[in-house]
């Protein structure tokens, strides 16, 4: 896996590219008229996009019929000398359908104990919880 980081003005503002061609912006957010997320919401966006690939891929060989996805993922940062890492991050998925309740919170649990290579990469220095809600239930 690798991705090429190109800067594209004469600030803060780069385009992060993988090897298909898919990029992303990131950029200096304490900046005023950023135009990309600061690298540290980009890790926020990994683990959400992460665990509900596993989440909707799960639930899908279920036979589970989706009809919306969303996840909220909160990050709490730290000061440890001159850098503000993740100490904790919680994601809340929010499902609507014909959805089991258990199935949705297995997956959930699976991603987080056994697949999402985002979470397991941060596990061993941030905390990280999830909750689930299905058609506006907590589970």
């Amino acid at each position: 896996m690798k991705i090429t980081l190109n800067r594209i003005n004469d600030d803060f503002l780069f385009e992060c590219t993988n090897g298909q061609g898919n990029s992303i912006l990131l950029d200096n957010t304490s900046q005023p008229g950023a135009k990309g997320v600061s690298p540290m919401e980009s890790v926020l966006m990994a683990v959400a996009g992460c665990s509900g690939i596993d989440v909707v891929s799960i639930l899908k060989k279920q036979r589970q019929e989706i009809k919306s996805f969303q996840a909220e993922v909160e990050g709490e940062r730290v000061q440890v000398e001159d850098a503000k890492p993740f100490k904790s991050i919680k994601v809340k998925f929010l499902l609507e359908g014909e959805i089991d309740p258990k199935k949705a919170l297995k997956a959930a649990e699976l991603s987080f104990e056994k697949y999402c290579s985002v979470s397991k990469t941060l596990e061993p220095n941030v905390e990280i919880g999830y909750e689930v809600f299905v058609n506006g239930e907590k589970i």
